[in-house]
């Protein structure tokens, strides 16, 4: 284009980029797409010891898809938006099953795979297959979005397909690796949500919105709605050797393949629920402080309760479903958030 949006991006890069982040090395398809899905919805600073554990742990797809579900979900724990790891477990489970353990090039065939969209799909091919794609994060949205005065929220069709005109449009031919970065690491360092530093930017004289001078009203916000509140009673069952039972839940829904605890419709319900699942009696009943987990689409207002067993309900270390977690000696499985943060408190316990 006549701005040379493309040539003052990487001239800007080539002395600002970010050149030391784990998945800039040694780069790979593989590595390129954990850390795309790692990066959705979530901060690079998050991202980075969550990565470096999962490269240890998986370190080319096929140690991803030879693993079990509960090792891959343990090591996303604390990442949230579970759905990201079963896709990238099945996903690798079909690029060693379809394609001989090495990633497909093309945009169609990575698309095809599990959890796999346009944009990180394009991530994979410009940034680890020498190839010329779009991409269009969350950063890039921003980034396209003020410099082009693209009005309104990207989720809806309209502004998402004019955006993704402006992707295509400014993606070079040449350097395209370095572009991709170029672009993901202006939107992340100078182009931010709030407070956008816009004397540091290349791309500044020409940015719509900075000659407006309101960066702050592009992209546009999502319409805002009231999220549904629900109620759900987390049964805490205590071994008498100090264990909680948990449930592996159902592997799609909320917390898909994760393992919590029983719940009940209410703090009444969990006495009778252990005499009547674990056939075993409640020696004393507490119900903690409730509080509230907040997911995309609802609040879950939470209350734990406390339930001393008398004695080890039988069978449960047999079951498939169930288990009792000793906090001195925690198996390897996939915690959903407010268990996982539960467990840590009831260390206090006595």
């Amino acid at each position: 284009m006549s701005d040379h949006f493309a040539d003052r991006l990487l001239a800007w890069s080539d002395d600002h980029g970010r050149k030391h982040l784990p998945w800039q090395q040694d780069i790979t398809p593989y590595r390129v797409w954990v850390s795309e899905i790692m990066l959705q919805q979530t901060q690079v600073s998050t991202v980075i010891p969550y990565f470096e554990r999962f490269m240890a742990a998986f370190p080319d797809v096929r140690a991803l898809a030879a693993a079990g579900i509960d090792d891959v979900l343990h090591h996303w724990t604390g990442l949230g938006y579970y759905a990201r790891a079963r896709n990238l477990h099945r996903a690798a489970e079909v690029v060693v099953a379809a394609h001989g353990g090495h990633f497909p090039q093309s945009l169609e065939e990575l698309e095809a795979l599990p959890g796999i969209g346009r944009s990180t799909a394009g991530a994979i091919v410009s940034i680890a297959c020498d190839g010329r794609a779009p991409i269009l994060d969350g950063n890039v949205k921003r980034v396209l979005a003020r410099y082009h005065a693209v009005a309104g929220w990207p989720g809806s069709s309209a502004v998402l397909k004019t955006l993704w005109e402006h992707a295509e449009a400014h993606t070079p031919g040449e350097r395209v690796a370095d572009y991709t970065q170029a672009i993901m690491d202006l939107g992340a360092t100078v182009c931010t949500r709030s407070r956008p530093a816009c004397n540091l930017c290349p791309l500044a004289g020409n940015c719509l919105a900075h000659a407006a001078g309101n960066p702050g009203d592009y992209p546009g916000r999502k319409p805002r709605k009231t999220l549904p509140q629900r109620q759900t009673t987390f049964v805490l069952a205590r071994h008498p050797d100090g264990a909680w039972l948990l449930e592996q839940r159902p592997p799609s829904g909320i917390w898909g393949g994760l393992w919590c605890f029983p719940e009940v419709a209410a703090t009444a319900d969990a006495g009778p629920w252990c005499r009547d699942a674990l056939e075993a009696d409640p020696m004393a009943i507490e119900a903690l402080t409730p509080f509230r987990h907040t997911f995309s689409h609802y609040h879950l207002d939470i209350t734990p309760v406390v339930v001393r067993l008398a004695r080890a309900a039988d069978g449960i270390e047999e079951g498939k479903q169930r288990l009792w977690y000793d906090p001195m000696a925690p198996p390897r499985i996939g915690l959903a958030a407010p268990v996982a943060r539960l467990l840590a408190t009831l260390t206090t316990l006595d």
